[in-house]
């Protein structure tokens, strides 16, 4: 995992149970079909030489549940009644998650009531009198190749205890939310108020982030397309650059507090020559600064490409102190701010150049998911719905070391995932662009 570790205890890696599993699962009239048991663990910590220098038995160490059908199940699914949202920005692949999900209930565990609830949590309260949409597999028919959600979504917090009260009316037992960070933390509060009133009620996240920031999952849905869709931006900026004499271009991609799309397009593509993101501070001026690098490639080869991360370079502006409707601090815009230094440093140093400035985000975060996406959203809505139906709640699912895992959602809230500097995935991006390591106003 690209980032610094979170200090987790076996403990607090414990899924919860709605109750005892009683009831035979459908899933076990599937021939072949083998059965996930609670005691089959993905081991947090896989590097070998640590495990031996911890010196720890292997069943102390932390770990994480495996996700899959089990043989016995909590809930009758002749009596589920399911909600599912998704929350927050969009991302490729919301509606393949939300498909999955669907059919994952219709077909494998026969549950005919399943209700889609519109535009994130606003859908549960009343007053905004948004619809309810009955989902079945013929609803959802052909969703997978669509880029958005078609519950369409929100930012910003609404009551839980409003929530719950149109969970009670609709006798809603099982709530699957398609989010991120913001909406695990609305979702913890959901659970805190079943669990005040007493309700056998389950709640099951399956993570959205197109910044791929979610603590203890390899990898978020929909990251792979944004990455690649990202590389189309930066193809172009290269050819804009290479286009002009002194050509520079600039392109702005996400990554509010981690800069995992920044690096990984930039690896993916292998033209760009500096990569700027929130992990790494940087100074512009000064000996070892970035403008005097970029000078120097400039002088050099007549040409660069740039990518900068949405949340890099903050404290080079000055914060609004404004908070967004998802509760994070209000960005300045990093983009221009470069753009227009870049342009003024060049003509103060007497260098005639060309910038192009790109900012593709909304056209990143639109486009349908590709195949290892569609793949990823169809197994992860599945593996809710099993997790669901064997009555566990406050977690989330997720991939760990290449298996599917479960996740509580207390342990998600200890942080937010990043690109250590100190790991691979930075090396690799300096080794590729060949830039300076920091760019600090130092020699």
């Amino acid at each position: 995992m690209e980032m610094e570790e979170i200090s987790v205890t076996p403990e607090e890696m414990q899924i919860r149970n709605l109750g005892t599993c009683r009831i035979d699962s459908p899933v076990k009239n599937q021939t072949g079909i083998r059965f996930i048991h609670d005691g089959e663990q993905v081991l947090y910590d896989d590097l070998v030489s640590r495990e031996a220098n911890k010196g720890i038995a292997i069943m102390g160490q932390v770990s994480l549940e495996r996700a899959g059908p089990r043989e016995k199940i909590y809930f009758d699914p002749a009596k589920v009644r399911v909600g599912i949202v998704t929350c927050g920005g969009l991302c490729p692949g919301l509606n393949a998650v939300i498909r999955s999900t669907v059919l994952g209930l219709w077909h494998v565990y026969g549950v005919r009531h399943i209700y889609g609830f519109k535009y994130g949590y606003e859908g549960f309260v009343a007053r905004y009198g948004h619809d309810v949409v009955d989902l079945n597999p013929d609803v959802v028919d052909g969703w997978e190749d669509l880029g958005g959600t078609k519950l369409g979504s929100s930012r910003g917090h609404q009551d839980p205890e409003e929530i719950v009260d149109c969970l009670e009316r609709m006798s809603i037992s099982q709530l699957f939310v398609v989010g991120g960070d913001g909406t695990i933390r609305g979702a913890i509060k959901i659970v805190e108020e079943v669990q005040r009133r007493g309700l056998h009620t389950t709640v099951i996240g399956i993570p959205k982030t197109i910044d791929n920031d979610i603590l203890f999952i390899d990898e978020s849905f929909g990251f792979q397309t944004a990455a690649g869709a990202a590389v189309q931006a930066l193809d172009c900026a290269h050819v804009e650059s290479k286009g002009a004499f002194n050509g520079v271009g600039l392109v702005k991609l996400m990554g509010r507090y981690s800069g995992f799309i920044a690096c990984t397009a930039a690896l993916a593509m292998s033209d760009v020559n500096f990569v700027l993101i929130p992990e790494v501070p940087f100074c512009l001026e000064g000996p070892g600064g970035f403008l005097p690098a970029l000078k120097r490639r400039l002088e050099r080869r007549r040409h660069a490409v740039v990518v900068v991360a949405e949340g890099a370079g903050q404290t080079l502006m000055n914060a609004s102190g404004e908070i967004d409707a998802s509760g994070n601090a209000q960005l300045q815009d990093i983009g221009v701010l470069l753009r227009d230094r870049i342009v003024d440093y060049l003509k103060k140093s007497g260098i005639r150049s060309t910038v192009k400035y790109i900012d593709p985000s909304y056209l990143i975060r639109s486009v349908p998911p590709n195949s290892h996406d569609s793949i990823y959203c169809l197994q992860l809505g599945h593996d809710a719905v099993h997790a669901a139906m064997a009555g566990k709640t406050a977690m989330i699912v997720g991939r760990w070391h290449g298996l599917n895992v479960h996740i509580p959602m207390s342990v998600t809230a200890k942080g937010r995932k990043q690109v250590d500097p100190g790991r691979p995935l930075w090396r690799s991006v300096l080794e590729t662009t060949g830039q300076a390591q920091w760019f600090c106003d130092q020699d």
